[in-house]
């Protein structure tokens, strides 16, 4: 996402209405009682969030050539704790969320299993060293870290108290990340040229 705003810290905390109040075509998340807000992201950005999902729902939610048993939204607003948090992607797995999220409502309050952060410049630290502990104290089992203009993705586990990189993988390679190793995954098609 590009530039962004940070409201809220060291003043009274933020709430929800501070998000209701952003400009059209802003993105806002509390965390820890701060405001942050950021414009829509890069087109890079956006290509690399939609084709990743395209890949992960034909054999994960859809079951076409795959297990199924996920449910994938993109750019979720999730209710965790006092957080607002909006990932670029999230995914449940069925056995805990049988039913999808309420067509009607506007939030998740359910953790998701595996949430995917897909980096910007100006979004890159807070996705890293904030976002990521948020994700790890609300229980959710694997994070990708997917950097576009470095053309990599860093896998996560939740694993004795810590996150856990199992792997990083970069350029146009096929892989196998889990917690969707049961299909192989072309990273080439993620990237856009610079």
């Amino acid at each position: 996402m590009g530039q962004g705003l940070k409201m809220g810290r060291g003043k009274k905390p933020a709430t929800y209405e501070d998000i209701e109040a952003l400009p059209d075509g802003w993105v806002g998340e509390l965390l820890e009682d701060e405001l942050l807000a950021s414009p829509r992201p890069a087109v890079g950005h956006g290509h690399c969030a939609f084709l990743l999902g395209v890949e992960l729902g034909g054999p994960f939610f859809l079951g076409r050539g795959g297990p199924g048993g996920w449910w994938f939204l993109d750019e979720p607003e999730l209710h965790l704790g006092r957080d607002v948090l909006v990932p670029d992607l999230a995914g449940w797995r069925r056995e805990r969320m049988p039913q999808p999220p309420s067509a009607r409502e506007p939030f998740v309050p359910l953790a998701p299993d595996w949430v995917c952060e897909v980096l910007s410049p100006s979004t890159a630290r807070v996705d890293r060293h904030r976002k990521l502990p948020v994700y790890f104290r609300e229980g959710v089992g694997h994070a990708w870290l997917i950097d576009p203009l470095a053309r990599t993705l860093e896998v996560f586990r939740r694993d004795a108290g810590v996150w856990a990189r199992t792997t990083t993988h970069a350029g146009d390679v096929r892989v196998r990340a889990e917690p969707f190793e049961a299909v192989e995954l072309g990273l080439g098609a993620l990237w856009l040229a610079p």
